[in-house]
């Protein structure tokens, strides 16, 4: 049976009992990213030994009486705690039955590359297609180890930025403050979508949140004390920090400041006893200078994958063409398909 979670304390008592989740599972973290029409739901699933849990976003479908479920942005997808492998045909029935019932006809989630046995769980439902590589140093090698992986360009600009630049590590809202023009700055220079120029209470409650610890790095400039560059670094039960968010001033990109934040939190957590520090992938999961850049730091590569499940195939396919796409033609890589911004097929 498939037990329906939207209560903080309930949701945050499931997390704790799982012992291996990531920030993009909580409750805190669900709030703050959904939209108006979103409820974020955590729907978990226990017996005997078996504990799944899989977090959603759940919303209406414009014009029908269903729904569709997705991800937060990130890394989310199911939290698995111990298993036996005679419960996963049950947990997908229950699923199945749990989503049926909701009128859900569709779930797409991106998953956690650091998170063990979620494409064992989802294994008989739907389809799991690999996307791109993010790049992660193993924290729980030495210090000595890690750096050893940096590339030669990597040690070189550190071995200046640490003669120029002083790193200072902050936990306060109002120092936040500080980091959304930086952040800001960086969006607009590399164009970025809108949705990801976030409001100032989305990063003011990612510093409050109980549910995961939010740390602001600056680079200041020994000089000028200036902010040349920051980042927001998220850590979560001990085990996983997330190079979340970051800015740099355009006049100091030559001098690679970011560099000296990653580095710096990647000895902080070490010394803290993390197992990884995730730098997360390229714009869109490719191969680009921005993944290239953060392999300049390891070579440890985790494949990331996303989850699509079709529910109900009637009723997508009705959807579907009732919104003016074809179910199984045009862009397949948009799921749900009648969710995609360019129409394919016109009624």
């Amino acid at each position: 049976m498939i037990h329906r979670i939207t209560d903080k304390k309930d949701w945050k008592n499931v997390l704790e009992a799982m012992d291996n989740y990531d920030f993009y599972h909580t409750y805190d973290y669900h709030n703050l990213s959904k939209l108006e029409n979103q409820s974020p739901i955590l729907l978990f699933y226990k017996k005997n030994t078996t504990k799944i849990a899989l977090p959603l976003l759940i919303q209406p479908i414009q014009n029908t009486e269903y729904f569709d479920a997705t991800s937060v942005y990130g890394y989310a997808g199911p939290i698995v705690g111990e298993i036996e492998d005679i419960d996963l045909q049950e947990f997908a029935s229950a699923l199945n039955k749990f989503l049926k019932n909701e009128k859900i006809i569709a779930v797409f989630s991106r998953l956690n590359p650091l998170i063990k046995n979620q494409e064992l769980v989802l294994s008989t439902l739907g389809t799991i297609v690999e996307l791109g590589s993010v790049v992660a140093i193993k924290l729980d090698e030495t210090l000595e180890s890690q750096r050893a992986n940096y590339s030669k360009i990597t040690k070189r600009y550190l071995n200046k930025l640490k003669k120029e630049c002083t790193i200072v590590k902050s936990d306060t809202p109002e120092d936040v403050l500080k980091f959304i023009p930086l952040y800001y700055e960086t969006m607009k220079r590399v164009s970025a979508e809108t949705s990801y120029f976030f409001d100032k209470d989305y990063f003011l409650n990612l510093m409050r949140s109980t549910d995961f610890k939010t740390e602001i790095i600056f680079a200041i400039l020994n000089d000028t004390q200036e902010i040349v560059s920051a980042a927001l670094m998220i850590k979560t039960q001990g085990k996983i920090i997330q190079y979340h968010l970051s800015g740099t001033r355009e006049e100091y990109l030559d001098k690679s400041p970011l560099r000296l934040i990653i580095d710096q939190t990647r000895i902080n957590g070490t010394e803290q006893n993390f197992q990884y520090l995730n730098l997360g992938g390229g714009i869109g999961s490719k191969a680009d200078s921005l993944f290239q850049f953060k392999a300049t730091f390891s070579n440890t590569y985790k494949n990331f994958k996303v989850w699509k499940y079709i529910v109900n195939q009637k009723i997508y396919d009705e959807i579907c063409l009732n919104k003016g796409f074809k179910p199984a033609s045009g862009d397949t890589s948009f799921f749900p398909i009648y969710r995609s911004p360019t129409v394919i097929y016109d009624k």
